[in-house]
């Protein structure tokens, strides 16, 4: 739910191709997927707490955790691939 909510994807856009490849594919893959292990009772029970909750915040919600997760692993993956091609030099 954090990556959904997040406004930084996991691969940035401006990577071509590459940075649609979690838009297009992982997204609905996963949404698809939590929509289907849900019981039916507990779908639409959140449907219309969503409902309830723009109503009365008039935007959607967001998750500064889920965005400092991203750019961490980011940070990670970065220092780990520079620490790599450093080694190899």
């Amino acid at each position: 739910m954090a990556y959904a909510l997040s406004p930084i994807d996991l691969i940035p856009d401006f990577i071509p191709v590459l940075g649609y490849v979690d838009d297009v594919l992982l997204l609905p893959g996963l949404i698809w997927l939590t929509i289907r292990l849900l019981p039916s009772i507990v779908l639409a029970d959140c449907r219309e707490q969503a409902d309830e909750w723009m109503k009365v915040q008039g935007s959607k919600p967001s998750s500064r955790f889920g965005a400092t997760l991203i750019v961490l692993i980011w940070i990670v993956v970065s220092a780990a691939l520079w620490l790599w091609l450093t080694r190899r030099m």
